[in-house]
């Protein structure tokens, strides 16, 4: 009976991804928000697994799959209930690295494809005035071939990206914070309740 409880009391595991390898970046801060402020029954983990990848090849995915840092990204996230994705805008599109973490992700080989039917939610943020909505239709489309399931609302389009967090990188904005909190309480009932039979395992796989 404990063992069961100490499952039930097991947060759904959410892997947070930026878009941007800058290590200050406005989405890499839009995400640490996000983790600091979800609601008791997530747990939100920034991934920085996507600057590791190689480009994508089909030369070398047999081997990618294997082992190395495909592999290791591709377990993280069959092992998380849902993803966040927050995106820069480069030239009215998603990074080209996340875009080449999206294409290796995809791949059914070797064992599953673990994007199909994964629960993902889009966010953005930039110094700009428009908010990443470009870069997230675009990411939305990409998301879309590949059968995951993506949030459709509530939308976070962050402009201004200069003025919304405090000089210790913290989110400052109130409307930009009321947004997110928002989103997370969408994400977080959309989410099944977690499975006494599989919580443990999937838990313990996601932080392996």
């Amino acid at each position: 009976m404990i063992e069961t409880s100490q499952a039930q009391a097991r947060p759904r595991q959410i892997l947070a991804i930026a878009g941007s390898l800058r290590r200050d970046s406005f989405n890499r801060r839009l995400l640490q928000a996000a983790a600091a402020m979800a609601p008791s029954g997530l747990r939100i983990t920034l991934d920085d697994g996507i600057g590791a990848l190689p480009l994508f090849n089909e030369d070398i995915e047999l081997a990618m799959s294997a082992g190395g840092p495909v592999r290791a990204l591709r377990e993280r996230v069959a092992a998380a209930d849902a993803l966040l994705i927050a995106t820069p805008e480069y030239n009215q599109s998603i990074p080209g690295v996340l875009k080449n973490a999206i294409d290796w992700l995809s791949r059914p080989a070797p064992d599953r494809d673990v994007l199909s039917g994964k629960l993902v939610a889009v966010i953005g943020a930039t110094a700009g005035r428009w908010g990443t909505r470009l870069a997230q239709a675009a990411l939305r489309q990409t998301l879309f071939a590949t059968e995951s399931i993506v949030l459709p609302a509530p939308p976070i389009y962050l402009a201004g990206g200069d003025g919304a967090f405090d000089a210790q990188g913290a989110l400052a904005d109130p409307s930009a914070r009321e947004s997110l909190a928002q989103l997370l309480i969408f994400l977080d009932r959309r989410l099944p309740a977690p499975d006494p039979q599989n919580t443990a395992e999937l838990a313990d796989a996601y932080c392996a």
